[in-house]
């Protein structure tokens, strides 16, 4: 298996897990007798925990090297999902969360200096199919996930079969991710240090984008049937269709961005998200909400993809620059679902979501913080004997 199967399998892998484990949140909440509020509390702490893994991550990628990182935390992350589903109590479950979402986040940061890496050695565009072969495990895993709980299977016997089938085929694929090569006598990342002014400027396209995700992924079954009068599979559906769209979008990203460069496709991605956010607006039909959600899905997907590359040129190393981005669209991410709903209680669902058409129109402002520096440009000969 050459390099960059290997780490699109990294990348599934890691989806896998997550998707996995959103399929058996309502058999968690059952067991443990949660009501929604300790339940909404108890799913902060992934986020929370991210955040805290996040600067730690390039620091074990600078000692251990990037390629034993990589396997190593991706086996911890793909062990740490049984974590939830062991809890014998809602404290247990909030700590369980808190350091699920620590090697969810510290797996996050490595593998996408990984890719960093491997996309500046084969000199062309990688990283959207890389996001878009996340999706994919999500959406796979989701779908396992699904079956497993309307048979009727244990949440603990489920995930324990997926927990060791991703671990084995993460040994399977680790042998064949790239050397790393970072400099033994280059410094080490230090454990904290605020982001540079060009990380800042790329996390607020990245902020954009992943507000503008969360908010829809969070908010899409609800504003169907509360302002379309969708019934529950229409609602469900505006979900599906978000998501669907966004992983389609990446598996073929890196052609467009190959075409266009990363500047014009992020404007272009806006302008096209803008348009389905007016949609939503609009929307007083379920067909029109739902087409609009495809639009937002596919006009923010190869974003992120595309910070996190400017992100790993830009930083000291490729997993200080990620885990700086990282960490702010993990907030974006976690605040979204909350701020759209204070705008939807003290406005309406589609005051919120004029505010997202704002949010995901500055993305074609912002674009040309993403214009490659031609110090991280690949060179014309490798870029040619990659092809």
């Amino acid at each position: 298996m050459n390099s960059h199967r290997a780490i699109a399998v990294v990348f599934a892998l890691h989806g896998a897990v997550g998707g996995s484990l959103a399929t058996r949140i309502p058999w968690l909440q059952d067991r443990l007798d949660l009501g929604p509020g300790i339940l909404g509390l108890a799913l902060l702490f992934p986020s929370i925990g991210a955040i805290i893994g996040l600067p730690l991550a390039a620091r074990l990628a600078h000692r251990f090297g990037a390629r034993a990182a990589t396997r190593a935390l991706l086996a911890v992350w793909c062990a740490s999902v049984m974590l939830p589903v062991l809890s014998p109590a809602p404290g247990w479950l909030f700590a369980a969360f808190l350091l699920y979402g620590c090697t969810a986040g510290m797996c996050d940061v490595v593998m996408n200096a990984h890719a960093v890496v491997l996309e500046r050695r084969i000199g062309r565009s990688i990283m959207s199919g890389l996001h878009g072969m996340w999706s994919v495990g999500c959406l796979t895993a989701g779908g396992v996930g699904a079956l497993a709980a309307q048979a009727g299977i244990d949440a603990r016997i489920h995930l324990a079969a997926v927990s060791l089938t991703l671990i084995v085929l993460g040994a399977m694929v680790g042998s064949s991710l790239p050397p790393s090569d970072t400099s033994t006598h280059a410094p080490a990342p230090r454990r904290l240090v605020l982001p540079s002014r060009g990380i800042l400027a790329i996390g607020a396209v990245g902020f954009c984008a992943t507000f503008a995700e969360g908010a829809g992924a969070g908010w899409a079954a609800v504003y169907l049937s509360e302002i379309t009068s969708a019934g529950p599979g229409a609602a469900a559906a505006g979900y599906t269709v978000l998501m669907v769209s966004m992983a389609g979008a990446r598996l073929a990203g890196d052609r467009v961005i190959r075409a266009l460069g990363p500047v014009v496709a992020v404007r272009a991605g806006g302008i096209v998200a803008t348009a389905g956010c007016v949609m939503v607006v609009a929307a007083r039909s379920p067909a029109l909400g739902i087409a609009g959600f495809a639009l937002l899905g596919l006009g923010v997907a190869v974003v992120v993809p595309l910070v996190f590359t400017a992100a790993g040129n830009a930083g000291t190393t490729p997993g200080a620059g990620v885990a700086g981005v990282a960490t702010i669209t993990y907030v974006s991410g976690l605040s979204a679902p909350a701020v759209i709903g204070w705008v939807a209680d003290w406005l309406s669902y589609p005051a919120a979501f004029v505010m997202i058409t704002g949010v995901v129109a500055l993305l074609t402002l912002l674009a040309p913080v993403l214009r490659p520096s031609p110090a991280s440009a690949p060179p014309r000969e490798e870029a040619l004997s990659a092809r």
